[in-house]
């Protein structure tokens, strides 16, 4: 059984190489009905943004902008979720120092769930999940939302509503020199995969979901986190697979460092495929 030591107690090597079961994490987890709460202050921005204020703006728009407009305002509701973070750590820890950050949303190295300290040779897990992320992109995830959509076909994407038309090979010459193109891909990025999305599903509620659901609380944390994609439900079959190996890592060893990489992957890739034709090589 893991040794539970209060905040003020355990000392510097302590911090550094033992897992320390928080005090206050385990008196202060989340109600239901605060996981619910949170998770409608995280979603509802994006809903607004996706379904009222998209379709007005978007009206005689080209294809292309609209997927820009699209983009912004997914970026917009990104930085929101972000704000709520710390908003969050700030009305529950008094202070938003990086330390704080680290601590409460569990960016450490992993640690290893039977001896419960901190293990680098866990990095090495990182590989398999990346192949399991690669699978659920390219087969898993389609295949599930494709039969999604065929059972609700009124869950589908709208017309309109896809980006693709961005990368089109007729605008692409359009693209050539857009160096804010490729910035606001970069917001949208770091913000999407770690600064907002991983820090309020990983690092704001996962550490707090076991009073609730117990050792089901990573189940729960990928279906929030799928449910939340509202925004875009064509896809919430395959976000929440998505969000049960993004979570899983995250509890087994403790560290959203886990779901922040892997997550991160899309990122990499848009931002690499977008730089591509900025610089005209696609």
């Amino acid at each position: 059984m893991t040794r539970t030591v209060a905040k003020d107690q355990y000392t510097p090597a302590q911090e550094k190489d033992q897992f320390v079961v928080e005090v206050e994490q385990e008196k202060g987890q989340y109600t239901l009905w605060q996981i619910l709460a949170i998770w409608l202050a995280a979603g509802a921005p994006m809903w607004i943004l996706g379904w009222v204020i998209y379709p007005v703006l978007s009206q005689n728009l080209s294809a292309v902008d609209a997927g820009l407009l699209r983009m912004k305002l997914l970026t917009v509701g990104l930085i929101w979720q972000f704000v709520l973070s710390m908003l969050i750590l700030y009305r529950e820890e008094g202070d938003i120092r990086l330390g704080t950050i680290r601590r409460r949303f569990w960016l450490n190295n992993p640690i290893a769930p039977k001896t419960g300290q901190k293990d680098k040779r866990l990095w090495w897990l990182l590989i398999p999940f990346i192949l399991l992320v690669f699978v659920l992109e390219f087969a898993a995830g389609p295949f599930f939302d494709g039969l999604w959509t065929k059972l609700f076909p009124f869950l589908a994407e709208p017309q309109g509503y896809s980006m693709a038309g961005l990368l089109a090979p007729e605008v692409r010459t359009r693209w050539i020199g857009a160096w804010n193109l490729l910035a606001l891909q970069a917001v949208l990025s770091v913000f999407n995969t770690f600064l907002g999305e991983e820090f309020l599903f990983r690092g704001v509620l996962l550490p707090k979901m076991n009073g609730v659901f117990g050792k089901r609380d990573w189940i729960a944390n990928g279906i929030l986190f799928g449910l939340y994609h509202l925004h875009q439900p064509w896809g919430m079959p395959g976000n929440i697979l998505s969000g049960w190996v993004l979570a899983f890592p995250a509890k087994r060893y403790r560290s959203n460092w886990f779901p922040i990489i892997l997550h991160s992957g899309q990122s990499v890739f848009f931002i690499v495929l977008i730089l591509g034709l900025v610089l005209g090589l696609a």
